[in-house]
């Protein structure tokens, strides 16, 4: 039996990952801290995907167990597995890396010579090698000796909204029919797994700027101009004729230093845009304003997808009116429920906008960049009639 172990139960471990290695023929482990998910995949052993797009419909997945990440089943789970992704969350992973590494150390200690790939699914810029070197940090010399010869962390860039929409199933999960997980073929130990919709690239860089770029840096502004218009869903902000013009004239600045930087047809990512725009337009999905605008330090982190795509097309002197401004959109996000948020205000109430960003984002030197946001954020409610 093959067996995939997936970190992080929740709505993208089952709704992405989780399902494509099931389709590839793996007995999934599910690893996760919420016993109620848990117990539940342990006692149904299956679950359907609801896919709501321009054509419905529904996939069944089972041959699946569930397991306590923080309990001592999980390393057993380890010793077997023959790739293990994660979908829990950047800020999550140092936290599952001494797991990940006892049980490296156990396929040592018990003279396994097959090989494990681990692959980190997070909307993050090299997650899996991120992971790597937090599972070293618990490795001797000798087990990392082991780990560079047995276990590979290829880096992935992953692209599908799973929002979190409540079934009568809490297993059961909604998905937009679009998805796309691109994964550094060269990173591989050993044979590489065949799992259909894993696209094997070798300028994974590329592919994971164009979706920060394009897919990030557009749902993002677009919750901080929903937020500042009162707007509950994606779909009712894009929806909005001022929004969705900012929103898409953004996302070409952005788009134009994708270009510059890797040279993209500069159709074909025009058409890639549009695409983007369509998806967030998807009646079916309600995501949540709040849910896609939540951890606003980290979406202003120097490279993340507020900050990255502005200095990237600044450095080819491309103009960037548009992405300023929906940094000072997203400056304004103030909900009380979300830890960052209120961090992020309170940081401004101390500091004022300026000196905020310099240090959220670390773009101290740049006062032209300063200066614009500053403006931006003074203007940005009426400019988008909010």
């Amino acid at each position: 039996m093959k067996k995939a172990i997936q970190f992080g139960a929740g709505n993208i471990g089952r709704g992405f990952i989780g399902s494509l290695l099931y389709k590839a023929g793996y007995h999934v482990v599910f690893a996760d801290v919420n016993t109620e998910i848990i117990d539940k995949i342990n006692k149904d052993k299956e679950y359907t995907i609801h896919v709501m797009d321009t054509v419905c419909s529904e996939e069944k997945v089972n041959d699946i167990s569930g397991v306590i990440s923080t309990s001592d089943e999980i390393y057993k789970e380890i010793v077997e597995a023959e790739i293990i992704t994660t979908a829990v969350g950047p800020v999550v992973l140092p936290r599952i890396a001494p797991t990940i590494a006892k049980g490296i150390a156990l396929r040592k200690e018990n003279g396994v010579k097959n090989y494990l790939n681990i692959i980190a699914c997070e909307n993050a810029i090299k997650a899996s090698s991120q992971l790597e070197e937090e599972v070293k940090k618990y490795l001797t010399k000798d087990e990392v000796d082991y780990l560079e010869e047995f276990v590979g962390f290829p880096n992935c860039s992953v692209d599908r909204i799973v929002p979190p929409v409540k079934s009568e199933n809490i297993l059961d999960v909604v998905v937009e029919n679009y998805y796309e997980w691109n994964v550094e073929e060269k990173a591989f130990k050993g044979e590489i797994p065949k799992i259909e919709g894993m696209n094997l690239v070798d300028n994974l860089m590329a592919y994971i700027e164009r979706k920060l770029f394009t897919l990030n840096t557009g749902h993002a502004i677009t919750a901080y101009f929903g937020y500042l218009k009162g707007y509950e869903t994606i779909e009712e902000s894009i929806k909005d004729e001022v929004i969705y013009d900012f929103v898409k004239k953004a996302m070409i600045e952005s788009g134009k230093g994708l270009i510059a930087k890797y040279n993209f047809d500069e159709e074909a990512h025009y058409k890639y845009i549009n695409k983007i725009i369509d998806r967030f337009k998807n009646p079916y999905l309600k995501d949540d304003v709040a849910r896609v605008g939540r951890e606003p330090l980290r979406k202003l982190n120097e490279n993340d997808r507020l900050i990255k795509p502005l200095i990237t097309a600044r450095g080819f002197n491309i103009n960037t009116d548009n992405l300023l401004l929906g940094v000072g959109a997203a400056l304004h996000y103030d909900n009380k429920e979300d830890a960052q948020s209120v961090q992020l205000q309170s940081l401004i109430n101390e500091k004022g906008i300026k000196e905020s960003l310099a240090e959220i984002s670390k773009i101290s030197g740049d006062t032209d960049v300063l200066d614009k946001v500053e403006k931006y954020y003074d203007e940005v409610k009426k400019l988008i009639g909010a």
